[in-house]
């Protein structure tokens, strides 16, 4: 019970500095991360339907009330609950007639009705509509059989927003609730930030487009298509994909490159210490400004985040799951804050483990995952693997995520609760 606790109240424990080296634990990076990469400062109008997706850059408020006038929430008849004096039924003269988008018709008569349409302008001297299936109608008279309160069935003048009012703020990332909102508040269009220009740089002189024949000591390369479908969304461009061999020389070069062009340089491979690893020689030889270089996590180790001139650099491994999972954990939160959203944290929540779960002492573990269902309190229960291996995927596509194991966790117990992350895909 006491391990139960700690982790539902503290979270993973990832935020713990007792790593070893010079690593950092997750939450450190996602924060260094926060706290480096600010945002684009252009933007750009665009058209509200095609803004899905965008981060907006200025505040939206209502040019006019929403509704403009008063109008009928359905078909039926309008009237003046003041003439309905004592007991019922009481019978109506209908005397007018108006549709949606009419611009106003006379004043109605105490002790008349009018027929009205859903959206139509209430007239004057009338506070309420009663349905049409509520009432027996005969000619040009309707009988209403019960009473009809004040208000019923009319839509307010600015009822659901007024003029001036904030609808939406800066920094949103564009959902469609959102365009709805900035459509009633009268916008055609939206200021939004730019789209993020970002560049994928896969190494290995082992990597092999799928589909050509293997090289002797070859394997597929997935880092490309992997991250080439991945990356892009409405808020960033891919606009370069690069594949190089393990030469310091031409990676030098053209990282140089990259960075007067691009917001962000992805990197994957080359990033560790072995004597073929070259991304971050080169990046030294240039200046970069490391921020971070390598996190407690497995998989994933020897992941890195710096500055190189006004562009930004994350470095992923070269295994296919290690770079799927970093890009989860760090891309995304990159590309969000890049992007000027306010709203870039990892999105967890606490899940309950389906079995018992063993690790080993010393790094964080992230660990695929997928969502089976609920326990008798409704929360939710995770199916996951007994290990890790950073170059399988063939697990990928049945998860919806990963789980995050404290580094100093050994055993857990099945009905544990831990955090889970899910996919942003």
């Amino acid at each position: 019970m006491t391990v139960l606790t700690r982790i539902e109240e503290q979270g993973c424990g990832c935020g713990s500095a007792d790593h070893p080296g010079d690593l950092i634990s997750i939450d450190e990076a996602v924060a260094q991360i926060l706290r480096n990469a600010g945002h684009v400062r252009e933007s750009e109008e665009v058209a509200l339907a095609g803004a899905r997706g965008r981060t907006l850059a200025e505040p939206i408020a209502a040019i006019a009330a929403a509704p403009p006038f008063d109008n009928a929430a359905m078909d039926g008849f309008a009237l003046n609950t003041a003439c309905l004096v004592g007991p019922g039924p009481w019978r109506l003269p209908v005397v007018t007639r108006i549709p949606a988008g009419q611009r106003g018709s006379e004043p109605l008569p105490m002790g008349a009705a009018a027929q009205i349409f859903t959206g139509a302008l209430m007239p004057d001297g009338a506070d309420a509509v009663v349905m049409q299936e509520n009432v027996r109608r005969t000619e040009n008279t309707i009988i209403v059989s019960h009473e009809i309160l004040a208000g019923a069935h009319v839509r307010r003048k600015g009822e659901d927003m007024a003029a001036g009012d904030m609808v939406v703020p800066a920094g949103r990332t564009l959902t469609g609730r959102d365009i709805a909102a900035c459509a009633a508040a009268g916008r055609a269009t939206v200021c939004v930030r730019r789209r993020l220009r970002v560049a994928l740089v896969v190494t290995g002189d082992e990597v092999n487009s799928p589909g050509r024949t293997l090289s002797s000591g070859g394997i597929w390369d997935v880092n490309t298509p992997m991250l080439s479908a991945l990356i892009p969304a409405p808020e960033i461009e891919l606009v370069d994909v690069l594949g190089f061999r393990d030469n310091r020389a031409a990676l030098r070069q053209q990282l140089s490159a990259l960075a007067d062009e691009v917001d962000l340089i992805v990197t994957t491979g080359g990033i560790s210490v072995g004597e073929e690893d070259h991304v971050k020689p080169a990046l030294s030889d240039l200046g970069l400004d490391m921020v971070f270089s390598g996190v407690a996590i497995k998989p994933g180790k020897p992941v890195s985040y710096g500055r190189l001139g006004q562009a930004h650099w994350l470095g992923l491994p070269g295994n296919p799951l290690s770079a799927f999972v970093t890009w989860q954990l760090f891309g995304t939160v990159l590309c969000q804050s890049l992007a000027g959203n306010s709203a870039s944290s990892p999105d967890r929540r606490h899940v309950v483990l389906s079995q018992e779960l063993r690790h080993s002492y010393g790094r964080c573990e992230v660990r695929l995952a997928e969502i089976s269902g609920f326990d008798s309190t409704g929360r939710e229960i995770v199916r996951f693997d007994k290990t890790t291996h950073s170059g399988r995927v063939a697990r990928l596509p049945a998860a919806d995520g990963v789980i995050l194991i404290p580094s100093e966790v050994e055993v857990l117990p099945e009905g544990a609760l831990v955090e889970f992350q899910p996919f942003r895909d």
